[in-house]
């Protein structure tokens, strides 16, 4: 009877499901007014606190946000595929979610937060005070990502896009408001940032009780399901959002603030690369975990094909705009962003490819495979930057992180061909598809 109820339910969710391009374009103008509050956050805080200040921020919600992605253990994956496929389960998936993120989250921060006072060097020169505050948001920003793939998995985006849209919106506003009186710290930016989080994990909290049944009792045998699979896709996971963040934390620790201050500047200028890719992986996830093999390997390869496209141009763009990204917005301080940001720019189609192939693998049970590309990259990305940051800095960061993307790229499209078939060029660009998202985008 239960099959049967999921069956219905899943049938009930295909029939509802919205129009992908309708659905992509809304996440990816989600993406890009994220991006563009964030910005503006990022460009108060850089010229009310400079470099230093700017680096320290950078560190703190760096650390917050890494500790939360590695102390998931890769639950949100889990949710993310049996949500989907089993829709009847997801009330015992939202009150198991919440108990592993209490329990995961407080003992990664007690255990970071003991690592830091034997180690002061892992706070990169934070307060500890501020140190242990950003810690503290780590159990609801865990709950955060669990809750966010429940409501994906039935296709709420218009719930997960609301809420992705609230912790920029906070910090424009608080911090434009200190700015402007003269009482902006690196302290109350940090709490802005947390109050933010706390905002969007709230509304996310409310979707789940508003559409998808409420909480479930939490269960031990649930939980151990959700570990299992989530575990084998964790890895991956931990080292790809480590290929974005962990050079920042290193960077931050070995060249000091100033450095990162400058290179979190040509990070936030080369993330809007990544909003495509992005927003396409959250929209394909759910057809992509009912979807069949023979399916699912055609519908990845062409949405990777079109991005890539699409990427490139932009990459190119971005390398000749960025004196005028990161000196005449940011001002002359900034300069030394402008290299670092040309540099990152040429690792965008690799890190399109570990997103949108590895969420492909991983929606189709093969978690292990997209762990195997991503740990090749993160390989890479930590040999380099302890080999490039001593010595050369932010660019040093830039130059590892853009070698490891591109290393990963390849990796994951050679490992994706060979599990859900198909050949290099089904990967290529095809000038075909390009004219015709042109007209469908140019209707719409």
């Amino acid at each position: 009877m239960a099959a049967r109820g999921d069956d219905d339910q899943r049938r009930e969710a295909l029939l509802d499901r919205p129009s992908f391009v309708r659905s992509a374009l809304g996440t990816l103008g989600t993406n890009v007014g994220v991006a563009v509050l964030s910005f503006v956050s990022v460009l108060i805080t850089a010229r009310s606190l400079g470099a230093v200040g700017r680096g320290e921020i950078a560190l703190l919600t760096t650390v917050a946000f890494l500790t939360a992605q590695v102390a998931s253990f890769g639950v949100q994956q889990s949710n993310a595929n049996l949500a989907a496929r089993h829709p009847a389960r997801s009330p015992a998936l939202a009150g198991t979610s919440i108990a592993i993120a209490l329990v995961a989250g407080a003992l990664a921060a007690l255990v970071l937060g003991g690592l830091a006072s034997v180690v002061p060097d892992l706070r990169g020169g934070a307060l500890p005070s501020l140190f242990a505050l950003a810690l503290a948001s780590v159990p609801m920003l865990i709950l955060q990502v669990y809750l966010q793939q429940l409501v994906i998995a039935q296709y709420g985006f218009l719930w997960s896009n609301g809420a992705w849209l609230l912790t920029p919106l906070v910090n424009v506003v608080v911090n434009g408001v200190l700015a402007l009186t003269g009482a902006l710290t690196v302290g109350l930016a940090l709490s802005s940032w947390i109050a933010g989080q706390l905002l969007t994990t709230i509304v996310l909290a409310v979707a789940v009780a508003r559409t998808l049944g409420g909480y479930g009792r939490p269960s031990a045998a649930l939980a151990r399901e959700v570990l299992t699979f989530g575990v084998k896709a964790h890895l991956g996971r931990v080292m790809l959002v480590g290929n974005y963040r962990v050079d920042q934390w290193i960077l931050g620790a070995i060249a000091g603030p100033r450095q990162l201050g400058l290179y979190s500047v040509a990070v936030a200028w080369s993330e809007a690369l990544f909003f495509l890719p992005t927003a396409l992986t959250m929209v394909q996830r759910p057809d992509l975990a009912r979807d069949s093999h023979e399916q699912a390997g055609p519908r990845a390869a062409a949405v990777f094909r079109l991005t890539a496209a699409v990427t490139l141009v932009s990459a190119v763009g971005m390398i000749v705009l960025a004196p005028f990204l990161c000196v005449t917005i940011f001002g002359e301080p900034f300069r030394g962003s402008v290299d670092m940001l040309r540099v990152l720019a040429l690792g965008a189609i690799g890190v399109a490819a570990l997103k949108l192939l590895g969420n492909a693998l991983t929606a189709q049970r093969k978690p292990m495979l997209e762990t195997a590309a991503i740990g090749s990259a993160f390989a890479a990305t930590l040999a380099l930057d302890f080999l490039l940051i001593p010595d050369h800095g932010g660019i040093g960061a830039a130059i590892a992180s853009t070698v490891a993307y591109s290393f990963g790229g390849v990796a994951v499209s050679a490992i994706f061909l060979r599990a859900l078939g198909g050949r290099m060029r089904d990967l290529l660009p095809r000038r075909d598809e390009l004219a015709a998202l042109g007209r469908r985008l140019a209707r719409r």
